[in-house]
Order: C-alpha cells, then structure tokens, then sequence
C-alpha cells in the first residue's frame, strides 16, 4: 500500500469517526411536516385602533422573515391572512417565548442628539410649547433628546460580539451605509464641540423609546471631526442573548407598524407517521437497490463504491445535523436522492479505468485504476465546481428555503466529492494491491468492457452528421410543454397563490392520517393537514368557495362526528413576491456565473449549450406538470432546483470528453469527435441515470402522495436531461461553432498565417 492511499485511508478514517459521533450524539432539527411546531397569529397595527392594510402587512411580513432567518429557525412558514394579520409558523423553537418577544418587538431605531438634563415634570419646550422627546438614560436620569437624526434604515449590518480588551463585555456592532455613515460623523462632530461630561457632548441610541445607550464622545475627537463613518459599537451590559437579540432586531430591520401576537399554539406535523415510515422505507429500498445495480455492474469496486456510498450519507447526515439544518421530508428524499447521484464520480472513474484496461489489455489493474482516478477527475472537479457555484450564490442571494437548498447542495457536492476521490479511492486501491482481485478479471469488475459500451462498438451510430435535426426535436418538446403552460396554465400552489385556512372541533377526535385520507377520497388530496391546539383539525387548502368549504366540513363530519368550524381564513402566499424574486435574482446570476466558468475552462459555444441544455430541460419539466395538472409548489421547486443541477453536471462531463479529444485531434472535424465523446460517455450517462432512477421509482410508488410529485418532477428531469446533454447541447454547440469558425484559405493563395498550424480552440491550458 502506497503512502498516498495511506493518507486517504486514515483521512476517511478520521472523518468517519467524527460523523459518527456527531450522529449518535445530536438530534436533527425537523421541518412542520414531520415534527409540528409553534404557530403565532400577529394583528398589525398602524395605531392603536386603526387597522394596517394589505401592503402594509405584506411589508411587515417580510421584516419578520429576517428576523425568524436571524433566530436561527430554518424553513419557517410565514402567511398573510386577510389584510392585517400574519401567521407565523415555526418547526423545532426550542424557546417559543423568546421566539415571541423578538418577533413582536417593533424595533424602530433612531440616534438622538442630547440637548441636556431635562428638569422633572418637564414634558414640552417652553419655547414653543411643543411636546418634547424625555426618555431615562441607562442610570435613570431623564434626557432632553432632539429630533431622531438618523434611523435604524440607515444600519447596514449589526452583530454581537464579546469585547474582552476595553472589558466592555457583550457589544453590538454596527456598520452603517455610506450617505448614513456621514450622518452619524457630523452628528458626533456636534456633540464633541461641547466639553467632556456636559450631557450635551452624549449621543442617545433609542430602541422603541428606550434609551439602550447614551455614551459620550470620546475627548480626543475634536469638534465638528466627528467618529469615523463605517460604524459604531452598542454598549450597556448585555448579557450573550441581549446582545444577539438586539443585533438581530436591528439588522432585520423595523416593522412598518407594531404588530401585536393574538394567538400562540402548539401545531401538530402536517404528515402522519404513516407517510413518514413510507417514504422511509421507500427511501431505503431504492438505496438497496442502487448499491446492488452498482455492485451488479462493476462487482468488487462497484460493492466498495456503495461502502463510499454509504460513509458518504453518514458524513453528509452529520454535516446536516451539526450545522442545524432543518430536515423536511422533500430534504431528507433529495438528501437519499443525492446518494444515487452521488454514485456519479465512482461510474466517471471505472469508467475511465474500463477505458484503460480495454486500450492496454497488458497493464496492471492498479495502473489503470489510477489513470481512471487522474483522468476522470477534470470532469469530476469542473461538474462539482459549477455546482457549488450555484449553490453558494443560491444560499447569498436567496432567502427561505431557497436559502436552505443552497446549503443542502453545497455539502452534498463537497461530501460526494470526498467519498469518491478519498474513500472510494482508497478502498479500490487497497483492493487492487491484491493479486487475486487483479488476476480475475471478472471479480474486480473493471477489467472487461461492460454490456454498454460493447453494444457501442458494435453498432457505432453515426450521430451529429446533421445536428440541426436534433435541435429541431427539441425545440419540439419545448414547443410542446410551452403549449401546455399557455393553453393548461399552471397550477401554481398554494405557496405561491394563497389559499384558505379553516379549522374545525371535531366531537370525536380524528387523526391526522385519518383525516387527509378522508378528505382525498372527498377530492381534497392537495390539501394540507394538521393538528391544532386541543386535537382541532387545520386545513390549508387552496382556492376554496363556500361550497367546498360546505363539502370539506361534511367529509370530515364522517370520521369526526359534529364538526364546528372554529376559525376561516383567506391567506396570502407563504412564498411572496419578495421571497419569488429573490430566487429568481439568485437562480439568474447562478446561470451566469456557470455560464462564464465553462466559457473560461471550456469555450463559449460549448457554455452557452449547457445553458440552452438547462433551460430546454426545466421548460419542459413545467410543462409536462401543466399537461398533467399537477400543483407547482415548494417541493415542485426543490425538485426543479436539483434537475438543474442535474443538467449541467451531465453536460460538463460530455463536454470534458470532447475538450480532451479534440486536444489530442486537431485535425479531425469537431462533429467525429462529438460522436465519439458521446459514445464514450454513454455507459457512465446510462449507469449513473440508473442509480438515480432506482431511487425515485421507489419514492414515487412507496413514498405515498408526499413525494409522489417530487419523485415524478425529477424523472422526467433526469430522462430529459440526459437527452438534453447529448441531442441538445452537443449539436447546440455545433451549430455555433459552424457560424463562428473563421473560412478556410483560399486555394492557390498561401501565406505565412495560412501555413501554420492551426490552434486547437478549445486548449485554454487545461490538462488532464
């Protein structure tokens, strides 16, 4: 055993060790629809007795989104109902009162200068006979403040930290905009011109007419100076949580209007423990049958590949767990689905070595296995990068489960990464150290050409002798699912729409299960279901006229006995116009940045084919969900998000493969050496679509109603997006190379320019 394969045993060792422990130690934080959660009814309030309206209330709204994203609470759910109230609903607050006293604080910040003492009793200026701004300071002494010269809109950044050398303890930083900034240093530069103790020379920081901290200049500054402009510090004896709280109110901003918490309850998950243990055992039979197609296919190293498998769902699990990411049911099926996907880099490298064996019968299996991992792993590296690309921008740009997706992909790709490159690699090099595994050649798995690629040569199909006729196909089914979106429309969820919210007193207690069974008989299969407070049945629907309230409450009298509807609520979207645009604005610059990174390491043509490649695949995706009238929701968008990853990683391994060809041939049209990188690729395309499938064919037949459109949403994805990556990005790339290359000389004119050899257009440097 070589030194290298030393390293990565005792690294992947390591890193087992420690997920592990994490796993056997920490709880996860689950989702609304497999623990419940706290439910907070807010009424907004433009005064005391004047009601907000619906604008007003859509702003709040998204002022306490923030705020719940700064608690640490990850996929919150936060509605609109009817114009002035707002529902929130949080899984796994482990404090529900700390969680209502920071959501329902105004927060309205402002800096004051101090006009001085003021005397007791006094409440107006004698002056003017206006009312006066007379708050106590953090001693108690009543301070005359002027007008607010700068509000907490002008903060562009606040955090907690310990201050330990000035012994000032816990401390808010503040960072200020650049026109705030300036603010609050000629705010400053007027105080300092007072003398050091004149009240006068203190500036007064207020938190909803609550003076927090009232320091003085300091002596050094010089009148009119002023403090520096990027920002300032909070002091006033905060204790760990003061601080964080104080830090996260401000940087979440203020609310519009106070908003004041009616109700707080105790909700049940919106699943049952049927559906759960469904999709469970849906999850783990297509992960069984993943690892033995894989051990089928490539039978020791294809076992050993489903061991790196399996270490990587421990490592991946306690990377979800230690970081406090909330586990939804669409997350844990996405996190099982990643295990198939996950299988990709091992198909890439056996691949490669099968490739090596079949050139060089002669070779070591260790040689081949190692010119595998070397050649194998530009595709792996640039397939991964991209993805992580998207993921970081999705998770800086976006905001809720956006957000959390982002998170969810990147340690997906980077704990893929490590067991394919660090445990897959040294278990297969450990096994081909064996003279028995090496001398067999049908044990190891590697050694013989597979039934794809032998079926390959044999027939050789001659593809791309004509591209444009595959774009024609395409743009066909797009065409057709374009169709679908304009003459079906699309049935947009209630996350997106809004709906209705009734609850209902059963005389008979119903369960949940119990309850979403009947009401899908009743034709109310879309509908969501939990329980509220005292064994009361919530339902959240979407649009719903009186009448099929009437039809919902008789369905559910027939298991529950008298049903008495307690509360009817029209709601606004959980996934508003803010939250849709901000996923849009970072999905938009995601494709960018992947467009440029593949122009930069591949050349244009080919990046603008895996990007017309990813827009084919997810138009058509829409499309065939409008055709079969299925709901477009947060889990439809989950699964969307993951097609799209899909698509450019297959497209960035065929495109690997033809940069590398065509380096190596410069002289043969680029259309040969398309077919022929595609022919290459077939077999890992083939095997790795395979495992992927496996998974969701459980999942869509097991997995219950649950996950019955997120597995549908991904098979269509991926048998789309493995058509798109060789019929539409391929011959995309073609057609653009054809109207880009430069003529040729013309015959019987020679030049210098014309004679020398021409550069191969896709050698930017990059080696395998």
């Amino acid at each position: 055993m070589t030194r290298a394969t030393t390293v990565r045993a005792v690294l992947a060792v390591a890193v087992l060790l420690v997920s592990v422990y994490i796993t056997l130690t920490m709880s996860p934080r689950l989702g609304l629809d497999l623990q419940g959660g706290t439910r907070m009814v807010l009424q907004a309030k433009d005064s005391a007795t004047v009601e907000a309206d619906r604008e007003t209330t859509d702003r709040t709204l998204e002022v306490l989104r923030q705020r719940v994203d700064s608690l640490g609470v990850a996929e919150p759910v936060l509605t609109r109902s009817g114009d002035d109230r707002i529902i929130v609903e949080l899984p796994d607050v482990q404090d529900p009162r700390q969680a209502a006293a920071v959501i329902g604080r105004t927060a309205q910040l402002s800096f004051h200068e101090v006009l001085g003492a003021a005397p007791p009793g006094t409440d107006t200026a004698p002056e003017t006979g206006e009312k006066r701004l007379i708050l106590p300071d953090e001693q108690g002494t009543q301070l005359d403040l002027g007008p607010a010269r700068l509000s907490g809109a002008g903060v562009k950044d606040a955090t907690a930290f310990f201050e330990a050398q000035q012994a000032a303890g816990w401390t808010v930083k503040l960072d200020f905009h650049k026109d705030a900034g300036k603010d609050w240093t000629k705010l400053t530069g007027e105080a300092a011109c007072h003398p050091a103790g004149d009240e006068r020379r203190r500036v007064a920081i207020v938190l909803d007419e609550k003076v927090i901290s009232s320091p003085q200049v300091d002596p050094s500054v010089g009148c009119q100076a002023g403090l520096p402009s990027g920002g300032t510090q909070i002091t006033g004896s905060f204790t760990a949580k003061e601080a964080r709280d104080l830090a996260l109110l401000i940087k979440g901003g203020a609310l519009p209007v106070p908003v004041e918490i009616v109700e707080q309850r105790t909700v049940g998950p919106t699943l049952g423990a049927a559906a759960i243990d469904a999709s469970a055992q849906a999850a783990l039979i297509g992960a069984a049958a993943t690892a033995l197609f894989i051990t089928f296919v490539y039978r020791l190293f294809g076992a050993l590949a489903a061991v790196a498998l399996a270490a990587y769902g421990v490592i991946s699990y306690a990377a979800l767990v230690g970081l406090g990411v909330t586990l939804t049911l669409p997350g844990l099926a996405g996190f099982v689905l990643a295990i198939g996907m996950a299988v990709d880099a091992n198909v890439l490298v056996f691949e490669r070595a099968r490739e090596e064996c079949q050139d060089r019968p002669t070779r070591s299996l260790r040689s081949a296995l190692t010119t595998g991992f070397q050649k194998a792993f530009s595709a792996v590296a640039d397939s991964n990068i991209t993805t992580l690309l998207a993921a970081g921008l999705l998770f800086f740009l976006g905001s809720g489960p956006v957000k959390g997706f982002g998170v969810t992909l990147a340690i997906g790709v980077i704990a893929s990464m490590f067991s394919a490159l660090v445990i897959a690699r040294a278990l297969t090099e450990i096994a081909a150290g064996s003279r028995f595994v090496s001398d067999y050649r049908g044990v190891n798995g590697i050694a013989r050409p597979g039934s794809v690629r032998t079926w390959l040569t044999r027939k050789d199909p001659q593809l791309f002798r004509k591209p444009v006729q595959w774009l024609v196909i395409s743009t066909v089914l797009v065409a057709v699912a374009v169709a679908g979106i304009v003459v079906r429309g699309v049935d947009l969820g209630v996350e997106f729409t809004g709906g209705r919210l009734v609850e209902y007193s059963t005389s008979r207690p119903v369960d949940v299960e119990t309850a979403r069974s009947t009401l899908a008989d009743a034709g109310f299969g879309d509908a969501e279901i939990t329980t509220a407070g005292d064994g009361d049945i919530s339902v959240r629907t979407g649009k719903l006229d009186n009448d099929g309230e009437y039809a919902l409450r008789t369905a559910l009298a027939t298991e529950g006995g008298e049903t008495t509807k307690v509360r009817d609520e029209l709601i606004g979207p959980s996934l508003g116009d803010e939250l849709r645009r901000n996923a849009l604005i970072a999905l938009g610059v995601a494709v960018l940045a992947q467009l440029a990174y593949l122009a930069v390491r591949f050349r244009w043509t080919f990046a603008v084919g895996s990007v017309v490649a990813m827009v084919h695949d997810v138009v058509i995706v829409v499309g065939a969900f409008a055709w079969l009238g299925r709901p477009v929701d947060g889990i439809f968008l989950a699964a969307l998000l993951t097609v799209i990853g899909y698509s450019v990683n297959d497209s960035v391994v065929v495109f690997d493969r033809v940069r590398e060809l065509w380096a190596g041939n410069r002289k043969t049209p680029l259309a040969t050496i398309a077919r022929r990188a595609v022919l290459q690729t077939v077999p890992r395309t083939v095997n790795t679509g395979m495992g992927a499938l496996f998974i969701l064919v459980a999942l869509a037949v097991l997995g219950g109603d649950s996950l019955a459109d997120f597995a549908l949403a991904l098979l269509i994805g991926i048998v789309v997006g493995t058509w798109s990556s060789v019929f539409t990005a391929v011959p995309g790339a073609l057609v653009l190379e054809r109207t880009t290359t430069a003529p040729p000389p013309v015959p019987g004119k020679s030049s210098r320019r014309a004679r020398a050899p021409r550069r191969d257009p896709l050698d930017n440097g990059a080696r395998v």
